[in-house]
């Protein structure tokens, strides 16, 4: 098994934490783990190894490697790298470059969408397709491209039927 950090050496240390019903894993070499500062497992918190594992690489290279502070309340990249977590909600402009790759890695995407019932979450993807092949519709029209139009064309009436069934159960 390979070190989640750098990639290269055999890991090592094995770090399980448990919270509620979740489990997350951190395999780290030797050389990884030392300069994570896992020495001592009852004073470490997997959550903050978790986060700052590429975090702050991330925001220094979007930085440039100049301090960044938040305008609004002072934190720098250091204080995120020591709490975990961001001092305001400006923070989250400020650091946006460094902040939306680490995003990216942790969830899903950079756009939170919160919790939407199953049903509920069918209809609004399908609705954003039907968007999306109208607009591929469009352009195939305009290139004149009429093998790709009809194909979008037959994807949209699918996709309206689809969703028909959907708001009349």
């Amino acid at each position: 098994m390979l070190c989640c950090v750098c990639k290269e050496k055999e890991a090592k240390v094995h770090l399980t934490q448990i919270v509620g019903d979740k489990m997350q894993k951190v395999d780290l070499c030797e050389g990884c783990a030392a300069q994570k500062g896992v020495n001592d497992p009852a004073g470490f918190s997997l959550a903050d190894l978790l986060l700052g594992l590429g975090a702050s690489q991330e925001m220094e290279q979007a930085a440039g490697g100049s301090e960044v502070k938040c305008p609004a309340c002072g934190f720098t990249q250091a204080d995120f790298k020591k709490a975990g977590r961001l001092g305001c909600a400006e923070c989250y402009k400020t650091f946006q470059e460094g902040l939306e790759g680490l995003l990216k890695t942790m969830h899903k995407g950079t756009r939170h969408r919160g919790k939407v019932p199953a049903a509920l979450r069918e209809t609004q993807d399908l609705t954003e397709r039907l968007k999306s092949l109208q607009k591929k519709l469009d352009k195939a029209v305009a290139e004149e491209d009429f093998e790709q139009a009809a194909s979008c064309r037959d994807e949209i009436k699918t996709t309206k039927d689809r969703l028909a069934g959907l708001t009349t159960t």
